[in-house]
């Protein structure tokens, strides 16, 4: 039998270098060396190219020790039969990379150029929702410019306006609490929940350190409920897991740092609201024009049992703790057996 070369990409030049390369120690741990001759390639904060032999586990926030650097990336890439981005946030599942597979006419895994961008990019998202009539929390869409904000209002007009302005204005059109999320960024990085105008000020400049485009959206109570799908059009939805966060909301430090934060899988909903999930689920995949796999999250209202669309993830963690495989264990495929789909699908 002759083993498929796979390049297992991780790292990137984003603020979640750090938990790619823990995705990347359970994928590379789970592969089936059977089926494939492993590459596995470290792209580290600066953007240099690295081959590694990723021996051991690299815990997060500890540094690659051996790597060596790849003189010419195109010659690298082009002796591999199949890529394997296992990337997060900018530069990895924002279309940028795949746009290189795109032009080296190389086959990879997960969503395409446009919907990586456009998965990327919360509030680019929320529009595509809009018009596949899912159902979503009130939002508003701001931008840095210079020293003021441009507000942008749902018929995309433009008003310039001070940080005190647009605080007043997004107090008036949405409900306290508030979510204040970069549009560019990944793993709740530069998310924050602010209960009055002072902290959506705060939060507000916060966010803008990490992207010009700030999504602001009004908070629901209910539960955070996640779905997993697979496939190109024949797409299959796993079963609705629960987050149960630690913290008041689901963190960076939540996700990765604090033990406390549970998975409940499967989560305890009627059966009828899991089904219209899993069905959401793979309409907005197919509403972003997705391929090969994604994490779909929503949530449930408390009072009402209402579904809200929160976002798609289309390169989703890939630890031991996340839930992507989580899901998909719970409805019958292991993660050996995930990964050897996964790649399968990215060369049909």
């Amino acid at each position: 039998m002759i083993k498929q070369r796979l390049g297992v990409i991780f790292g990137g030049m984003s603020t979640e270098n750090e938990v790619s390369i823990v995705s990347a120690n359970s994928v590379l741990k789970n592969l089936d060396t059977e089926k494939y001759e492993i590459f596995p390639i470290y792209i580290g904060i600066d953007g240099t190219w690295y081959e590694t032999t990723m021996q051991k586990e690299v815990e997060i926030g500890k540094e690659i020790k051996d790597k060596k650097e790849i003189e010419n990336i195109v010659e690298y890439l082009n002796e591999l039969d199949v890529l394997f981005p296992v990337l997060h946030g900018l530069y990895g599942e924002d279309g940028t990379i795949q746009g290189l597979f795109e032009l080296l006419k190389k086959p990879y895994v997960g969503c395409g150029v446009l919907a990586s961008s456009v998965g990327m990019d919360k509030v680019y998202t929320k529009i595509v929702f809009e018009k596949a009539r899912l159902k979503q929390a009130k939002y508003e869409y701001i931008r840095k410019y210079k020293q003021d904000y441009i507000f942008v209002d749902n018929n995309f007009n433009e008003t310039r306006l001070k940080l005190e302005e647009v605080a007043e204005k997004v107090s008036n059109n949405l409900k306290f609490p508030m979510f204040i999320k970069p549009s560019n960024s990944g793993s709740s990085v530069g998310v924050n929940k602010a209960n009055n105008k002072e902290e959506l000020k705060t939060y507000i400049e916060q966010a803008s350190s990490f992207d010009n485009k700030i999504l602001i959206e009004e908070g629901i109570v209910g539960k955070e409920v996640e779905c997993a799908v697979l496939g190109n059009e024949d797409v299959i939805a796993s079963v609705v897991g629960e987050v149960k966060s630690a913290e008041e909301f689901y963190s960076y430090d939540a996700k990765y740092k604090n033990s406390a934060s549970k998975t409940e899988i499967p989560a305890n909903l009627p059966k009828s609201i899991e089904e219209e999930i899993r069905k959401q689920a793979v309409k907005a995949f197919k509403a972003i024009d997705g391929k090969g796999l994604s994490r779909v999250d929503f949530f449930v209202e408390k009072e009402t049992n209402q579904i809200y669309i929160n976002e798609i993830n289309t390169l989703p963690g890939f630890t031991s703790i996340s839930m992507y495989p989580k899901l998909f264990e719970a409805s019958g495929i292991s993660y050996k057996e995930l990964l050897n789909q996964i790649i399968k699908i990215a060369t049909d």
